[in-house]
């Protein structure tokens, strides 16, 4: 029996999600400079995903 095709993962583009996790949310934070180590990591500001 074959697997349905939406079940299909890995070798394809991941699909672009519109809700971080934190430790993302840091990450682009960080990035922008926003956000230094030993900062809270609660009340995070609003990021644009696409980082």
């Amino acid at each position: 029996m074959s697997q349905h095709p939406s079940l299909r993962t890995g070798g394809k583009i991941k699909k672009k999600r519109n809700v971080l996790k934190r430790f993302e949310r840091v990450d682009i934070l960080q990035a922008d400079g926003r956000w230094k180590e030993g900062d809270k990591a609660f009340g995070l500001p609003k990021t644009n995903s696409e980082g």
